[in-house]
């Protein structure tokens, strides 16, 4: 049987999903759609599929599901957090504007920064970083480490954010095979769940310059979860203070990872693209 989906697309820092309300419609398969419809060719074209759904509990006002374009599901994505706010407070689905947003790693907090019922930016409580976790990370995180790709050492720091991350810091980022050593670094075998693969180079005002090989969809414009866990990183090893900026491909975010709770607050913009209809075969 063949149904008419809405979805919405939208994108933070040129980090863009494919947006589905899914009270209003039933996905049977959501990594088989996401597949289809992030195709940039065939379909819609996105980094995947985000479904917005009712929370089950008293403990979150709403919840996400989030399908990377190769169908493989994901814990959390900050960029599409942030877009999930804009969506909720633009479309009339909720009058709050501090949201409390369930996903795989959590609950996360949602404050809108709002004008004129227009979302200007989005900050989201990404809760503590993990520096250890062994069923995402063989090795020693929360400090600099190496592991082997293609017979050589590559030196970086493991930050879980809910999602893993191995952030390595580069004299100069134009000089990186970001293609050839994410997809090769995301599947070694110190990453049980494979990892998302970060490339920083901190500049001298202390902001930090980004690019990402993100799990389950190559070279993305942008990471949420990325500039968090490269901002932690960062703060770690002494190479900035606790409070920096990240620039990636389609844009900054400001990250903050306060002394007084450990938790890291991410603010940065959320945009629509366009709306449409696409048949989906159940």
């Amino acid at each position: 049987m063949t149904q008419q989906v809405h979805f919405t697309k939208m994108q933070g820092a040129g980090n863009d999903y494919i947006y589905v309300d899914a009270t209003l419609c039933h996905i049977a398969d959501p990594s088989a759609a996401s597949i289809a419809w992030s195709d940039r060719h065939k379909g819609i074209g996105a980094d995947g599929l985000v479904l917005i759904g009712s929370a089950p509990s008293d403990e979150a006002d709403f919840s996400m599901r989030i399908f990377n374009a190769d169908g493989s599901e994901a814990m959390m994505c900050g960029n599409a957090s942030r877009c999930i706010g804009k969506y909720l407070y633009e479309k009339g689905l909720t009058q709050k504007t501090e949201i409390r947003l369930l996903t795989l790693s959590g609950v996360k907090n949602i404050s809108l920064n709002v004008e004129g019922h227009i979302t200007r930016s989005v900050t989201v409580d990404m809760l503590q970083p993990a520096l250890h976790c062994d069923s995402q990370f063989t090795g020693k995180g929360g400090m600099e480490t190496t592991i082997e790709v293609a017979g050589k050492e590559l030196k970086g720091v493991f930050i879980s954010m809910g999602n893993p991350h191995f952030v390595s810091f580069v004299g100069r980022i134009e000089d990186i095979d970001v293609a050839a050593l994410g997809a090769m670094a995301e599947t070694n075998k110190a990453f049980p769940q494979r990892c998302n693969i970060e490339f920083a180079q901190v500049r001298p005002d202390g902001s930090i310059r980004m690019r990402v090989w993100e799990r389950g969809s190559g070279i993305t414009m942008a990471c949420g979860t990325g500039a968090c866990a490269t901002a932690v990183a960062a703060a770690l090893t002494g190479r900035t203070g606790r409070k920096t900026t990240v620039e990636m491909d389609g844009g900054t975010l400001e990250i903050e990872w306060k002394e007084s709770d450990s938790h890291v607050l991410m603010t940065g913009p959320a945009e629509f693209v366009y709306e449409g209809e696409i048949e989906l075969n159940n």
